[in-house]
């Protein structure tokens, strides 16, 4: 169903989770006066000011449960992209037959009309939403980059001025929910296992992947990662133009490595040399980027001027200090195994690597052949910490610094040498101590740099 159709039947929404998503779809809903039932199993300070200030949109909001009989009588029902697919008051609402839409879903209704980028994959989305959004604002365009990436689609969707382009990241969670929309350019950075701890097996969490495609036609556009098996094999024969990306030969955006420059359609745009990135991941990020800004009208000159402003993203390969000739770099937002592995490809130095956390299903024995090229040691911590060390201390010295973080970090100073780096690369999720991946940066951040 859509908005429209719910305005007009005046029936009861219910929003599930009020992260910013599901506060800005709750805005959105009651400017449009569809009556709307919102909660969230948490119950922290911080949500009772939320949940104030919707209450007097005239919401009903909830903390601390979900009501599932009163979600399972509702119109519809609008979640937010950290809620997944199984989450209980999900599956109450599909239980009943109750429409589900992701919140990127409802903005990306009222936005119809307005050209844009769906950027998903496993690794490399949010850098690369950053990048598409940062060269679309060449030659005084308004660009939004939203989504995963932070700001909800709907509350881009509630502003009174329209984008003239989006860069929208799209997560497996959201694309499990978004129905009826096609981008207008949609890449796809890479493919591998991720989020096990919450799908039933690869399969379904690559379907969730391929709704990218759903509603392809013939003028459809995707960015394809050309040296990723997995992505080229997913679009299948979907309809429409396919542009492919490589940093290990010639392709539609490549990187020419003997020459050490980075080529869109034939055009040599800018060097290597003038990314401010760390590893080949990167350089293909700034090559799937700028295939889709070239699609999208903007030219090469521009292209190489708004690549040479990007800079990194907090929490992913972030160069945060040195101290002691030992440089810090915050990778907090690498919570997979892949993301890792991409982590440890763009060391160029000997390195200490800080692997812990909440662990999420898959076997660390497969950073082995990376670790054993120019890791000092592995520092493991949080739940993780027995895994980690049985599948790697045969392999590269492990050092054991259990939950507290002042010991981890104190065992990676007493680890590095002159010369090293010390990457917080962790392959695993954050939950077990800290509320985020980003929490788990800043206090990575703060004993490099501290206040």
């Amino acid at each position: 169903m859509t908005l429209a159709d719910w305005m007009a039947a005046g029936r009861e929404i219910a929003v599930i989770g009020l992260g910013a998503s599901g506060v800005a779809a709750t805005r959105l809903l009651r400017a449009r006066g569809v009556p709307v039932y919102a909660s969230d199993a948490g119950s922290d300070p911080d949500l009772g000011a939320v949940a104030s200030g919707l209450r007097q949109l005239g919401a009903v909001v909830e903390l601390g449960r979900h009501d599932m009989e009163r979600i399972a009588r509702s119109g519809g029902v609008v979640v937010s992209p950290g809620v997944p697919p199984d989450a209980a008051p999900v599956r109450a609402a599909r239980d009943a037959g109750v429409p589900v839409r992701a919140e990127a879903d409802l903005g990306l209704e009222v936005l119809e009309g307005v050209p844009w980028v769906a950027i998903t994959g496993t690794n490399g989305k949010t850098t690369t939403t950053a990048m598409v959004a940062h060269l679309l604002a060449a030659d005084g365009r308004y660009a939004v980059a939203a989504g995963n990436i932070g700001t909800p689609v709907t509350a881009v969707a509630l502003e009174d001025r329209r984008p003239d382009w989006m860069a929208v990241e799209l997560s497996s969670f959201q694309l499990h929910d978004c129905h009826g929309h096609r981008p207008t350019v949609g890449i796809l950075t890479n493919l591998s296992p991720d989020h096990l701890d919450r799908y039933p097996g690869i399969e379904a969490y690559y379907a969730d992947k391929a709704r990218l495609f759903l509603h392809a036609t013939a003028a459809s556009t995707w960015v394809l990662n050309q040296d990723d098996a997995p992505s080229v094999a997913l679009v299948g024969d979907a309809p429409g133009r396919r542009i492919l990306v490589s940093v290990q030969g010639r392709a539609d955006a490549w990187y020419d490595r003997a020459a050490g420059q980075l080529v869109v359609f034939d055009h040599p745009v800018m060097p290597r040399g003038d990314l401010a990135l760390l590893g080949d991941h990167n350089v293909a990020n700034a090559l799937m980027a700028a295939a889709a800004a070239t699609v999208a009208g903007v030219g090469p000159e521009a292209l190489a001027e708004r690549l040479r402003s990007f800079r990194a993203l907090a929490h992913r390969l972030e160069p945060v200090g040195t101290v002691d000739d030992v440089i810090w770099i915050n990778d907090s937002k690498a919570t997979n195994i892949a993301s890792t592995e991409v982590a440890l490809a763009a060391m160029d130095k000997p390195y200490v690597l800080l692997l812990g956390g909440r662990h999420k299903g898959e076997p660390y024995t497969r950073l082995i052949p990376a670790l054993r090229e120019g890791c000092r040691a592995v520092v493991a911590y949080g739940e993780a910490e027995d895994l980690i060390a049985g599948d790697l201390a045969d392999a590269v010295p492990v050092v054991r610094a259990g939950p507290e973080w002042q010991a981890v970090i104190a065992a990676a100073r007493g680890l590095a040498q002159s010369g090293d780096a010390v990457l917080l690369s962790p392959a695993c999720s954050s939950f077990d101590m800290f509320r985020n991946y980003a929490e788990r940066g800043a206090r990575f951040r703060a004993a490099v740099t501290p206040a």
